[in-house]
C-alpha cells in the first residue's frame, strides 16, 4: 500500500502538469480499448458477478462513452470563470487536488469506476481503486486499460486490499479525498473517517426508488418499463425501481399486467444472450433477500408471485411481487437488492408522493403521467436526486448523479461531477498604485 501511494504522489506531480489535450488523447485511447474489447471485458464481468452478458457488454461500451464525454468537455467545464469586480483581474480557477481514493461496489464493476475515473483523471487528479473483493479481475483489467491508454505511470492504480485497511488509507496524508459507492453503513463509515481527517468525500449509497403511475399514463409503456426497471442487473442496482406506487383507478389492471410481465422474465445462464435475469452475486445477498421477503410476508404482505430461492446452479432468486405491504415490513422501509417488487396503492398524486417520500432514501424516482399539473407537482415535491418523467431512471455522463437523505451526498457525472474533486480557487490580481499612475502618464 505504501509503495502504491508513493507512486500515486509521484504520478500526480507529473500528471497534473499535462495539458487537457494530452489527457484527452489518452482518455480517447481508453475509450477505443473499451470498445474494441467490450465482449471480453463483458464476459469478465459476467463471470465474476453474474450480470447477463448483453448488459455486461453494454456496460463496457457505456464506459467508453463516458471517457469520450470528458475528453471532449473537461477543459470547458474547468475553464477559468471571470468575475465582474472592480480593480484588476478576477476569476475562479478549478485545480486538481491530488490522489483520490475510490471505493467501489461489484454490481456495475466497470461503470461505477469509470464514472469516477474519467472526470478525475481529466481534471488532473490521480486515482487509487479499492474495488469489491469479489471482482478482482475487473479491478485489474480497469487499471490495465488506463495503463495501455498511455496515462502517466501510476495515475490509476488498483489496490487488492480488504475493507479493514480503508480507514488507514483515508487518514494517510498522501490521500486528498475519497469517493464511495456502496451501502449506507459503508457510507457512514467512510464519510466519518473523511470528516475526522478533514478530507473531501462523495458518497453514493442505496436507494428504494419509487415508480409512480397515474391514470393518464401510457399504461403499456409504464408496465413494460416497470418490469425492466425492477429486473435490470438481476435487480441489483441502486437506481432500479423497487417500490411501485399505483393510482387506485388503474391499480388492478397495472398489477395484472405487471405480474404477467414479471412472470415471463427469462431466467438462465448469464452467458446466454437470451437471458434476462441471472443469479445474484453471492449466497449472502440471496439469503438476505429471501429473509426480507419472508419477514415482509410474516408482517402481513401478500405474496403475488415468486418468493423463493430457485433450485438451479448459482444464486438464483425467483422474480417476486409483494402487495398489501404494512409500513413496518422490510419491503416498505428497506432496500431490497434483488428481483423483488413492492406494489402500493395510492388514492391520488398527493398520496402517491407521500408514499414515495416515506423512506429514508432519496436517490432516483420515475413517475408516469401525461397531466401537466401532476408533472409539476411531482417535480416540485418528490425527494430524490434524479427524477425521470415517463421513463426509466438511468445514469448518463451528461447528467449529475447522486441522491439526498440517506442515499448520500455529492454528485458524480456531468459538469458538477468533475468539480467535486478540484480546488475551487478565487483569484484576484490587483493593480498596484504605482502601476495605475504609470498607466495615466
Amino acid at each position: 500500500m505504501n509503495e502504491s501511494l508513493d507512486r500515486g504522489v509521484v504520478a500526480y506531480r507529473q500528471h497534473h502538469r499535462t495539458s487537457f489535450d494530452e489527457r484527452a488523447s489518452c482518455m480517447r485511447k481508453a475509450a477505443a480499448i473499451l470498445d474494441a474489447e467490450c465482449r471480453e471485458l463483458g464476459r469478465l464481468m459476467t463471470l465474476e458477478m453474474g450480470k447477463p452478458i448483453k448488459a455486461a457488454v453494454a456496460e463496457a461500451e457505456k464506459c467508453a462513452t463516458a471517457c469520450r464525454y470528458y475528453a471532449d468537455n473537461a477543459e470547458r467545464f474547468l475553464a477559468n470563470q471571470p468575475v465582474d469586480m472592480e480593480g484588476g483581474e478576477n476569476w475562479v480557477a478549478f485545480q486538481p487536488i491530488g490522489v483520490v481514493l475510490a471505493i467501489m461496489p461489484w454490481n456495475f464493476p466497470f461503470w461505477q469506476v469509470f464514472r469516477f475515473a474519467a472526470p478525475a483523471l481529466m481534471a488532473g487528479n490521480v486515482g487509487v481503486l479499492k474495488h469489491a473483493s469479489n471482482v478482482p479481475q475487473c479491478a485489474l483489467a480497469i487499471e490495465d486499460v488506463f495503463r495501455r491508454a498511455g496515462f502517466t505511470d501510476g495515475a490509476f492504480q488498483t489496490l487488492l486490499i480488504g475493507s479493514e485497511m480503508v480507514e488507514e488509507i483515508i487518514a494517510d496524508p498522501r490521500v486528498a479525498a475519497v469517493t464511495l459507492t456502496g451501502s449506507e453503513g459503508a457510507g457512514r463509515s467512510v464519510a466519518s473517517a473523511a470528516g475526522r481527517n478533514l478530507k473531501k468525500s462523495v458518497v453514493e449509497l442505496g436507494g428504494s426508488d419509487p415508480f409512480l403511475v397515474m391514470p393518464s399514463a401510457d399504461l403499456d409503456s409504464a408496465v413494460s418499463t416497470a418490469v425492466m426497471a425492477r429486473m435490470i442487473n438481476n435487480g441489483q442496482s441502486c437506481i432500479a425501481a423497487k417500490r411501485f406506487i399505483i393510482h387506485e383507478k388503474i391499480y388492478d389492471e397495472f398489477l395484472k399486467r405487471f405480474t404477467a410481465g414479471v412472470s415471463a422474465v427469462r431466467i438462465g445462464d448469464p452467458l446466454d444472450e437470451s437471458t434476462e435475469l441471472g443469479p445474484l452475486a453471492t449466497s449472502a445477498i440471496r439469503d438476505e433477500l429471501d429473509k426480507q421477503v419472508k419477514d415482509s410476508v410474516a408482517a402481513g404482505a401478500r405474496l403475488v408471485v415468486g418468493g423463493e430461492k430457485l433450485a438451479r446452479d448459482g444464486y438464483f432468486y425467483a422474480p417476486t411481487i409483494l402487495t398489501d405491504i404494512p409500513p413496518n415490513a422490510p419491503a416498505a422501509r428497506d432496500e431490497l437488492f434483488g428481483p423483488v417488487a413492492s406494489v402500493f396503492r395510492a388514492k391520488d398524486v398527493t398520496d402517491a408522493i407521500g408514499i414515495a417520500n416515506g423512506t429514508t432514501f432519496g436517490l432516483g424516482a420515475s413517475a408516469w403521467t401525461r397531466d401537466q399539473s401532476e408533472r409539476t407537482q411531482l417535480i416540485d415535491e418528490i425527494e430524490s436526486g434524479l427524477l425521470f418523467i415517463n421513463g426509466m431512471v438511468a445514469s448518463d455522463p451528461r447528467l449529475p448523479f447522486g441522491g439526498v437523505k440517506n442515499s448520500g451526498f455529492g454528485r458524480e457525472l456531468g459538469e458538477f461531477g468533475i468539480r467535486e474533486f478540484v480546488n475551487i480557487k478565487s483569484v484576484r490580481v490587483m493593480e498596484t498604485e504605482r502601476r495605475k499612475g504609470a498607466a495615466t502618464e
